[in-house]
């Protein structure tokens, strides 16, 4: 019988563990949406859930409890800021896990952990914009008018 064992080693130390979990925090509040594992996303869909319900009441003690988790200001500084005032109606149930087929290599069942009225352009938020420079101007011009 499986009594207090309630949640999985992912065949990974503790200290790999939390590790691994608080980079994957900092990435789902980030990005609001990230692809991994079926196992590691459905332990960290109570994680994050956590983390945005401790967001929603804002003063110092919650902030240096979520800064002792994350390590990240600007994790933090997002979950107060942002999430905490999107999900203020909401009771729970602030993330989703999808299932996404299996990984080509290995044959890993895949899934994606998003957050509920997510911000579709949060995902681009480290993605350089394209500049454009003078001579890429002239060569494009140049282009068209030579078809």
């Amino acid at each position: 019988m499986r009594h207090n064992l309630g949640y999985r080693k992912l065949n990974k130390t503790s200290e790999h563990r939390k590790s691994l979990f608080k980079n994957m925090l900092n990435s789902l509040i980030k990005y609001e949406q990230i692809i991994t594992t079926l196992p590691k996303a459905k332990e960290l869909k109570p994680q994050i859930d956590k983390v945005i319900t401790i967001g929603k009441k804002n003063d110092l003690n919650n902030k240096k409890k979520l800064f002792s988790k994350l390590q990240n200001q600007s994790s933090v500084k997002k979950v107060f800021d942002e999430l905490s005032k999107r999900y203020s109606k909401r009771k729970g149930g602030y993330s989703r896990v999808l299932k996404a087929g299996f990984r080509t290599g290995d044959d890993a069942p895949m899934a994606v952990i998003e957050l509920v009225d997510r911000n579709l352009a949060a995902r681009k938020v480290d993605k350089p914009k394209k500049v454009e420079t003078k001579e890429n101007k002239k060569t494009e011009t140049a282009q068209t008018s030579a078809k």
